[in-house]
């Protein structure tokens, strides 16, 4: 019911009467107040003027579900969310809702983590209220030997919800990270449950970088906050990008992999460059980035002029 008021003061934008709003949701007049009492408790600011009523003055910077749901525009993306204040690690726990069947769509998000990883067991910095730590679970109809796609379109879906609002110069970096200016933005990790031919459910993980100051980063590192000079309104931000990987994803399905890559070449870092790549068995090549095929994986020319298949490695633009 909290909800419902929240939503009739966001939509007035005025003062209410609080006994006709209570009148209309069915509720007492105590059993409104204490509706609005609650609502402070969870950081709103809720001013209230005899013979005027109520208005909502300030929404506080949290990733509640229900904010996140109002005039949210997906068909199946955070329909389900579920929330916390911290927790080890999102991955983690959208991972077991999707063994235990929870739909494609559902998304797990958190305010901070205190073991958000990254690729190959690396670290992600989570630090409380900063920036958006989330996991999505994905049910692609597609074989395992494309999922690396999957990180792609949700690397586009990044880049395209920040361009929404912000005119930054935003890169994707095969496999997984958003770039701006060269410096890490946003990062993606993956993890999947498949059997020989078919995917039972993927999770996209994703750490983003939004009012992160200076010091609560790795020195490689750049924020919303530090690319933009002020702090960021992350439950915008944050539905931008839900939205715009879910068309992504939809599009994918529709036009197929060629979708993808034309979006990758648009977007990509490493397209057309000159790379040193150290493999997972620490062997180091060098070489042109010629694309990337239809199973996601980078297309490397060595200087004898041998065209490599990179499936998975650090990759390094050579200046």
């Amino acid at each position: 019911m909290r909800v419902e008021i929240l939503n009739f003061l966001k939509k007035t934008g005025s003062y209410v009467s609080g006994e006709e709003l209570a009148q209309k949701l069915g509720l007492t007049r105590q059993a409104f107040w204490k509706h609005i009492q609650d609502l402070r408790g969870l950081g709103y600011e809720i001013s209230a003027v005899p013979h005027l009523g109520y208005r909502l003055i300030k929404i506080p910077d949290r990733l509640y579900p229900w904010e996140l749901a109002y005039r949210l525009n997906t068909k199946f993306v955070a329909k389900k969310t579920l929330y916390y204040k911290n927790v080890a690690s999102t991955m983690d726990i959208a991972w077991e809702l999707a063994k235990k069947g929870f739909p494609e769509g559902t998304l797990v998000c958190a305010e901070s983590q205190r073991r958000g990883r990254g690729r190959l067991g690396r670290v992600w910095l989570s630090p409380y209220l900063k920036g958006l730590y989330f996991s999505i679970i994905l049910r692609p109809k597609i074989s395992p030997f494309k999922i690396g796609l999957i990180s792609l379109l949700s690397s586009i879906g990044i880049v395209e919800g920040i361009k929404r609002d912000f005119d930054l110069p935003l890169s994707i970096k095969w496999p997984n990270d958003i770039l701006a200016k060269e410096r890490k933005l946003a990062g993606i990790l993956m993890e999947l449950d498949a059997e020989q031919d078919r995917i039972n459910f993927v999770i996209v993980g994703i750490g983003l970088n939004v009012n992160t100051s200076k010091k609560e980063i790795p020195p490689e590192a750049t924020s919303l906050y530090l690319l933009l000079n002020k702090r960021i309104d992350r439950v915008k931000v944050f539905k931008n990008i839900l939205e715009e990987i879910e068309r992504t994803y939809l599009s994918f399905q529709k036009e197929g992999e060629n979708f993808i890559i034309s979006n990758w070449r648009r977007l990509s870092y490493l397209y057309g460059g000159r790379v040193k790549v150290i493999l997972p068995n620490r062997e180091i090549i060098e070489g042109r980035v010629l694309d990337i095929d239809q199973d996601g994986a980078l297309l490397l020319r060595k200087d004898e002029g041998i065209v490599e298949r990179i499936l998975s490695g650090d990759v390094e633009k050579i200046v």
